[in-house]
């Protein structure tokens, strides 16, 4: 069985003080809700919910930023933590869209923007525009959590191309991400899973980028690192941000329900494309897995015939090996002469769990 390693996922970037952040956010967010209640409480309304929807996370990209600024020895902590804060709107943004791309209306266990407005909309007696209402809502709060990501950005007080540098970065996380989703959308109409490869460039593109890339890249930057540093950077972010994907989705099918808060068979019942399915595409059980898989009546012996049957066509060792492979290329990145000992030291945490995040 796999278990999530949650304790070393939230110190994986070590003992950072993310209070600056929430600073920075909670600011924001009062400025926002006072110029939307001028409007309409309506508005203010869904201010409240938008800003409750950064409450409870690890403020993980975050972290990434100020590690990575501290590390080389950054000390304007209210400019990293206002970039920083921007690459959490970012984050904030792209999972209310993705609930309304995935029609989810929870997450953590609660409603979510898309849910809170679907139940108003159900109490208020519109049953019939409920999860439109909701979706619609989903809509509305994640452009504006995205647009004022770019503004929390232009705010900074910086050189001209530092604020460039940094801009360019927000803009490739937001393009890749983008670009992720769609083929994401579109995968699952192409009745043969997609090569293991395509895959993976897939996860870089959607997660990989904002959530590994770009961050660390941001933080070198704004401490004024050469290219060099922060190409290599990149090149580790997005190595270990692909290892990283690769090992959620193991988590995903194979996860214990009680640690992970998500039913067992979710990721099948969706027919969600992975490494682990692409490779299985390739083996002799892909006809009975195929059978299983998207099937909106899967159940939990169903669910735990598809997990039997990935075992034995070797999908899930060889997604193992390659959040392995990709691990170890991110470590190699950081072996130049010109990467400093602190920064390999800081972020070994974060290869670490990558190989500790699923344990059989």
């Amino acid at each position: 069985m796999f278990t999530l390693d949650m304790d070393k996922e939230t110190t994986l970037v070590g003992s950072i003080d993310s209070r600056p952040v929430d600073l920075v956010l909670t600011s924001f967010f009062a400025r926002s809700k006072s110029r939307a209640e001028a409007m309409h409480p309506d508005y203010l309304a869904m201010w409240e919910h938008l800003e409750a929807c950064t409450v409870g996370g690890k403020r993980f990209r975050p972290r990434l930023v100020m590690t990575i600024y501290g590390l080389l020895g950054g000390t304007d902590t209210t400019t990293a933590a206002t970039v920083a804060a921007a690459f959490e709107l970012l984050h904030t943004a792209l999972i209310v869209h993705d609930d309304v791309v995935d029609r989810d209306f929870t997450r953590r266990g609660v409603p979510n923007v898309s849910g809170a407005y679907r139940k108003l909309a159900a109490d208020k007696g519109a049953a019939d525009r409920a999860e439109h209402t909701g979706l619609s809502v989903g809509v509305i709060a994640g452009d504006l959590a995205l647009s004022h990501s770019y503004r929390l950005m232009g705010e900074i007080d910086v050189d001209l191309s530092t604020r460039q540098k940094l801009g360019d970065l927000l803009d490739e996380a937001v393009f890749a991400s983008a670009g992720g989703e769609l083929l994401d959308v579109l995968a699952p109409l192409d009745p043969t899973p997609q090569s293991v490869d395509e895959v993976l460039d897939m996860a870089r593109l959607k997660t990989a980028v904002y959530s590994f890339e770009a961050p660390l890249q941001a933080g070198a930057v704004l401490a004024g690192a050469d290219t060099r540093l922060v190409d290599a950077l990149g090149a580790f972010g997005r190595c270990i941000g692909i290892a990283y994907q690769i090992a959620d989705d193991l988590i995903g099918v194979f996860g214990d329900e009680t640690r992970t808060g998500k039913i067992g068979w979710g990721d099948l019942r969706e027919g969600k494309r992975t490494a682990l399915i692409s490779h299985a595409a390739t083996q002799p059980q892909w006809t009975r897995i195929a059978e299983l898989l998207a099937n909106p009546d899967l159940n939990a012996a169903g669910a735990a015939e598809a997990r039997t049957l990935l075992i034995e066509s070797g999908a899930r060792d060889r997604a193992m090996q390659l959040a392995a492979e990709f691990t170890e290329q991110a470590l190699q990145q950081l072996t130049s002469a010109f990467v400093p000992q602190e920064l390999r030291d800081g972020l070994t945490p974060l290869s670490d769990v990558v190989t500790e995040r699923v344990r059989v």
